[in-house]
């Protein structure tokens, strides 16, 4: 019989390549003492975590009732999720195949990369890993609706101008899963810091017009296109009464985080303030000061994206279009 086991705290999994910020963040920002985590790969859990469910940036979901199933076969592990939820996502580090017979056994979820646009589904979704060849350690509610609260997409290999185009997707999916509001046709765009133009790409396909800013030029491709007005010109020296109004800005200029705020806080001071997607760069170590005064603007979200680098994403819905 399998033996199932509640465990105190949460468990916190770590963006790729993300688990030295995340035991930082934990530290720093929630008070834990790494003496205290227990490493499953790059999950962490933490039994005195508090009682106030946390989401942490560098964290991609939150195991936030987690478990220990202990079992004798494949088949066991799979019946007894099953007893608990439909819907079961793995996270693994160790014991590949047999985590994977297990997985097979489990109600069928897309795991493969999405076409962009995707909306998030609002199911809810657990989380499950092996750890040994007998125990598992689960939850069944997490803190996203995605597997392991990833998402990754079908890359285009030729038509965009660089990688940028994935982050500008996964941040508009999010925008549209907190906000609901996603860029439409007609619309029109102001882009801080825009080349080569990946950005621009996406909005361009989306059928909006980009007033695109920065020092460089955009791809030809793009510099050609009767929806793309480009000025060379460093964006953040623009006031924001000097451009026409628009729906949607959106910024991933390389610049402090302090910088980026004062920018932000411009554009927020509008009377029809527009939708902002801006990507806030880290310079060196985290500067949770900043970090929280992004978070604490009214109307906003501070995430992470999974094809963000050293990097967190900030978004806000706008109070109207223009």
């Amino acid at each position: 019989m399998p033996l199932i086991t509640q465990l105190k705290g949460s468990a916190f999994l770590a963006f790729e390549e993300k688990q030295d910020w995340l035991v930082d963040e934990l530290c720093t920002c929630f008070g834990a003492d790494k003496s205290e985590l227990d490493f499953y790969g790059s999950l962490i859990y933490w039994k005195n975590a508090p009682a106030q469910e946390i989401k942490p940036f560098w964290c991609s979901t939150v195991y936030f009732e987690p478990f220990t199933l202990e079992f004798q076969s494949v088949s066991e592990a799979a019946a007894a999720l099953k007893q608990i939820q439909r819907n079961w996502a793995p996270y693994q580090f160790t014991l590949f195949r047999r985590a994977s017979l297990i997985q097979d056994k489990l109600p069928y979820i897309n795991l493969k990369p999405r076409n962009f646009p995707y909306s998030v589904p609002q199911t809810q979704i657990g989380a499950w890993t092996l750890i040994d060849e007998h125990t598992i350690f689960a939850s069944g509610r997490t803190s996203s609706f995605l597997p392991c609260g990833r998402i990754e997409f079908v890359e285009d290999h030729e038509n965009p101008p660089s990688r940028a185009y994935l982050k500008i997707q996964e941040a508009l999916v999010h925008f549209q899963a907190f906000f609901g509001d996603f860029p439409r046709e007609g619309q029109h765009c102001f882009e801080a810091g825009a080349c080569p133009g990946g950005w621009t790409y996406v909005l361009v396909q989306l059928g909006c017009s980009v007033f695109a800013v920065d020092r460089s030029p955009l791809a030809d491709s793009l510099m050609q296109n009767p929806k793309v007005k480009f000025l060379a010109h460093d964006a953040f020296t623009l006031k924001c009464e000097d451009i026409e109004p628009v729906d949607w800005v959106f910024s991933d200029v390389i610049c402090y985080p302090e910088r980026l705020l004062e920018w932000v806080k411009m554009w927020l001071a509008r009377p029809k303030v527009p939708n902002m997607i801006c990507t806030i760069k880290m310079q060196g170590e985290t500067n949770w000061e900043t970090i929280k005064a992004f978070a604490a603007l009214p109307d906003s979200r501070v995430i992470h994206l999974n094809y963000n680098k050293h990097e967190l994403t900030w978004l806000h819905k706008g109070s109207a279009q223009a």
